[in-house]
């Protein structure tokens, strides 16, 4: 804000903050504070017009990009880029925010430096990324980064404890939906118990050899989140000593990086077949605790 507020905001800013930790919520209120028409030291007024059009979901200056699927594709960064060539609707700043940057392909990326270079006057770019190190080095060079300082998981704990239904302790799925801001909604909606369902549907599968319940209709939208569940209940097997022969634990611990590896690898992965890579998962698994 003292930016702001000094007339230096840079024309891009990267706040390397993962979103379960409430990226979303941070860019909004520099979002916020950057199109607000009389700001203060601790951000938007919250009663101009410019805040008003965006409590109302319809600021006409204010762009947000999200991935299409697995990825952000160029003909979203292009139309992004065209749009900010426009002049500004309400006469301040044009305001852009990119979702988990890096989930740009290299078209989308290259296609965005060229605004970076020269973002026109009064826009200001917003990229957030759950893993910096997977952006461009030449978009990062052209952002002013943004430190932020993650919660002691001892504070974590003691949040969620409040949040948690019957005292559950539901710590256990901060890896899969990315930290204690997204975990909270989470708790609030459906979600944590589709998660928790998953959990249950891995456990039947895996002893079963067949896809069960919610695994046998997965869709691309659920399968980075099914396989993160697990990878989570594989470590957790290996952590209490299970299975107890060593050659079986090494080849658990072996199909699980490679789990993990799928996973991150989906987002360059145009179209995904969900029920045979969890079926897959499924048989190797059974031949491994077979053997």
């Amino acid at each position: 804000m003292q930016l702001l507020m000094a007339g230096r905001l840079p024309h891009a800013i990267l706040v390397g903050m993962d979103g379960g930790l409430g990226a979303e919520h941070l860019l909004g209120d520099i979002a916020k504070a950057a199109l607000c028409l009389t700001p203060t030291a601790k951000g938007a007024c919250g009663h101009c017009k410019g805040c008003q059009l965006i409590a109302a979901g319809n600021h006409p200056d204010l762009y947000r990009v999200q991935a299409d699927g697995h990825q952000i594709k160029i003909d979203q960064i292009r139309s992004l880029c065209q749009d900010l060539t426009s002049t500004s609707q309400q006469g301040g700043r044009r305001v852009a925010i990119i979702y988990e940057a890096e989930r740009m392909n290299i078209a989308a990326a290259n296609a965005l430096l060229k605004t970076l270079e020269e973002p026109g006057r009064d826009t200001l770019l917003l990229l957030q990324s759950n893993q910096s190190a997977r952006l461009l080095p030449t978009l990062v060079s052209r952002c002013q980064r943004l430190p932020c300082q993650e919660p002691s998981p001892e504070v974590v704990s003691t949040w969620l404890r409040g949040l948690s239904p019957e005292g559950e302790d539901v710590s256990w799925c901060l890896p899969v939906c990315g930290g204690p801001v997204k975990l909270a909604e989470l708790l609030q909606g459906d979600g944590y118990k589709q998660l928790s369902q998953l959990r249950k549907d891995w456990r039947q599968s895996l002893s079963s050899g067949h896809l069960y319940a919610s695994l046998i209709s997965i869709t691309e939208e659920q399968i980075t989140d099914a396989l993160k569940v697990l990878y989570i209940e594989l470590k957790s097997d290996l952590e209490r000593g299970w299975p107890q022969d060593a050659f079986q634990r090494n080849n658990i611990a072996r199909l699980a990086a490679e789990i993990m590896h799928v996973c991150q690898g989906l987002t360059a992965m145009p179209n995904v077949n969900c029920q045979a890579l969890c079926q897959k998962v499924v048989l190797d698994y059974q031949r491994i605790v077979s053997s």
